[in-house]
């Protein structure tokens, strides 16, 4: 048998399932009834829809999708399924990592949430919001068209941050670093603040993400308080292979100790920025795989991912069109949610 090719392995976050998903789990799925059967008996029980049903509703309804009390299970369902089908004869996995709520589901991959466990830990996480919303998030591009790196623009934005943080009643915070985007996060007075204080791009930016709250910010210091309380350390278990967290550090199997990651997890990543940037630099710099394999549902992350790859110059890519001409002739990255590349990912 030939050598089996590296590979790591990218969770995505929210909003990865929206109206071209529906349907994921019908048409990939199916093999996998005793793990979807699960996830529904663990939902069933807490008086949610099942994400079975979700998946085959009629229409795509944000109302009833985007909700993170629903969209965080349909993407764990989703994520699993693909990863569960990464054909382990033609690739070994040798570090999972994740964007924001990925965090949950590179657990769940690895083996440091086990059975329930996962569904429990994203669903738990996942539906804090559904009595209100906390603040919110808005995403800006600090890169040039090209997809290189705009140092001086990111100041500008960092700094217009700080002068909004300096107005009495306004908060605002860091979020997540994505690529070439920021997210900043903060509650109704800060967001105004700034979208109002940040130039306008291509009529989208500065965009606000449809029930979204301040995630990776102070201000959901009572979301880590509950998810503590909820959910107890035996949940938690050393992962069967390295996971890198966001802020780049890897946790190996051989020396985490549970309690450390469920501290991380239901605390510091849930009040501190996620670097998706750095935790993406150091899985390729310390695993150096042979591809990049980015879990449905769909692929939106792909292009925060491409990127990472130009501002690092990987194999030696400068631009946006260089990635993608890449990508067309000889993939490094491959995405589960593109039935083109899937079919080489997953066991015949």
């Amino acid at each position: 048998m030939s050598q089996r090719k590296k590979i790591v392995v990218i969770c995505p976050g929210r909003g990865s399932y929206n109206r071209e998903e529906l349907g994921y789990l019908k048409k990939y799925a199916q093999k996998y009834q005793a793990f979807l059967s699960s996830v529904d008996a663990y939902r069933t029980q807490q008086g949610q829809p099942k994400v079975q049903d979700l998946d085959s509703a009629s229409s795509f309804q944000s109302a009833l999708h985007t909700p993170g009390e629903n969209a965080s299970a349909l993407i764990y369902a989703c994520s699993m399924v693909d990863f569960f089908e990464l054909d382990s004869e033609r690739y070994e996995v040798v570090a999972v990592l994740g964007n924001s709520m990925g965090w949950y589901l590179t657990l769940a991959a690895s083996g440091a949430l086990q059975g329930d466990a996962g569904i429990s830990v994203v669903n738990t996480m996942g539906s804090m919001m559904k009595d209100g919303i906390i603040g919110g998030q808005i995403v800006y591009p600090v890169c040039n068209d090209d997809w290189t790196c705009n140092k001086e623009e990111e100041a500008s934005v960092m700094q217009k941050m700080e002068t909004v943080r300096a107005t009495p009643g306004a908060e605002l915070f860091l979020s997540i670093r994505l690529g070439g985007m920021l997210v900043l996060a903060g509650n109704e007075a800060g967001l105004k603040a700034i979208a109002e204080a940040l130039p306008k791009k291509d009529s989208r930016y500065p965009m606000r993400l449809l029930h979204h709250a301040a995630f990776h910010t102070p201000l959901l210091e009572s979301v880590s308080e509950r998810g503590l309380s909820a959910l107890p350390s035996d949940l938690f278990q050393s992962p069967t292979m390295p996971i890198i967290d966001g802020r780049g550090a890897i946790w190996y199997p051989e020396s985490t100790d549970p309690e450390a990651l469920r501290g991380y997890t239901l605390r510091t990543q849930v009040l501190e920025p996620y670097d998706f940037t750095k935790s993406l630099v150091v899985g390729l710099k310390e695993f150096a795989p042979d591809h990049l394999v980015l879990l449905g549902p769909g692929g939106t992350l792909g292009g925060s991912i491409g990127q990472v790859l130009v501002q690092e110059r990987w194999l030696g890519l400068r631009s946006k069109s260089e990635f993608q001409a890449r990508q067309c002739e000889n993939p490094f990255l491959l995405c589960m949610g593109r039935d083109n590349e899937r079919k080489s990912l997953v066991k015949p």
